[in-house]
């Protein structure tokens, strides 16, 4: 279920929470293909099933920046701000791909607010977000995710 902020400062008072996880989303052959057709890497190991499948993965696998690229989607299932005119990627402080993720695989995201921060352009959350694999120990992305909420 999103958590829906009404108002910028109520996302001040959750800073240092744990807000929750996203639902379960499938990363698809068709996934992978469509962005490495988009951003040009076309790498076997990501194209290529047959011979991925006798590669180090047992399969294709999604491109890090795949995985990365889709903790937008995942965290509007988490949480959600309202009264303000827009939300924006900012950038990122840190990003490590622990393990791999196999085509086929169910994803979702978590996420903690680490720092939440008023400036010029309006206020910054820092989020930590892990994106895991169901049924596998190991994340498959961790990000330090900074965003831009305009009033």
């Amino acid at each position: 279920m999103t958590r829906n902020f009404a108002h910028v400062e109520e996302v001040f008072e959750a800073t240092g929470q744990h807000l929750g996880y996203s639902q379960w989303r499938e990363v698809t052959q068709n996934m992978i293909d469509e962005f490495a057709h988009a951003t040009g890497d076309e790498q076997w190991i990501h194209v290529d099933p047959q011979r991925a499948s006798a590669g180090p993965f047992g399969s294709t696998i999604a491109h890090g920046y795949l995985t990365l690229s889709m903790i937008s989607a995942l965290v509007w299932d988490i949480y959600t701000v309202s009264n303000v005119s827009m939300t924006i990627n900012y950038g990122l402080n840190k990003v490590r791909f622990p393990s791999p993720t196999p085509v086929g695989s169910l994803i979702r995201a978590g996420v903690e607010l680490a720092e939440v921060t008023h400036t010029e352009r309006g206020v910054t959350v820092v989020s930590n977000v892990t994106v895991e694999r169901k049924d596998f120990d190991k994340p498959v992305c961790v990000a330090q995710t900074v965003t831009l909420l305009v009033p």
